[in-house]
């Protein structure tokens, strides 16, 4: 036997559970420094989702149309129903409204007597333009952005609306 270095069985214990730790480290850290250091990725555009067949619109009265769309919630895929409410002005422009009050996010109603959208919780009215008519909302409906494709009308993303005194 030489007379270098002997490693006992303490000395052996104590490497291990360094390396022990080391691993440990690495497991956690790595993937720890990769979220903070590199942002997600960001969606390239917005998706565009199919609500309705236009030629079933009526023109001039508002409609609520029930659709599905696919969203991402973290890495789970998600089908939900959604609904939207659609005014067909003609057969090239269609206004679509989000369908939660701008004040406390109730659903509201269009009430075809009185020729506007109703909340009933806070009693805010609504104009066919989306307008507020009166009540506690605090700005117009938000709209959906909207495109018309081979017949189809096809939802983006909602955008509030700043009110107008127009």
């Amino acid at each position: 036997m030489s007379e270098g270095h002997v490693t006992t069985r303490r000395g052996f214990h104590v490497k291990a559970i360094y390396c022990a730790w080391s691993l440990i480290f690495a497991a956690l850290g790595v993937p720890a420094a990769a979220y903070l250091l590199f942002p997600p990725r960001a969606r390239q555009s917005p998706e565009w989702f199919e609500a309705a067949e236009l030629a079933q619109l009526p023109t001039g009265v508002p409609e609520e149309v029930a659709y599905r769309r696919n969203r991402r919630d973290g890495w789970k895929l998600i089908s939900e129903k959604a609904t939207v409410w659609v005014v067909k002005r003609s057969e090239t422009e269609v206004i679509a409204f989000s369908p939660v009050c701008t004040h406390l996010g109730c659903a509201y109603r269009w009430e075809e007597q009185k020729q506007h959208f109703l909340c009933p919780c806070h009693s805010s009215t609504f104009g066919l333009d989306g307008q507020v008519l009166s009540g506690p909302a605090p700005r117009p409906l938000d709209r959906y952005e909207v495109r018309i494709e081979n017949g189809k009308l096809l939802l983006g993303p909602a955008r509030p609306r700043a009110e107008s005194h127009a």
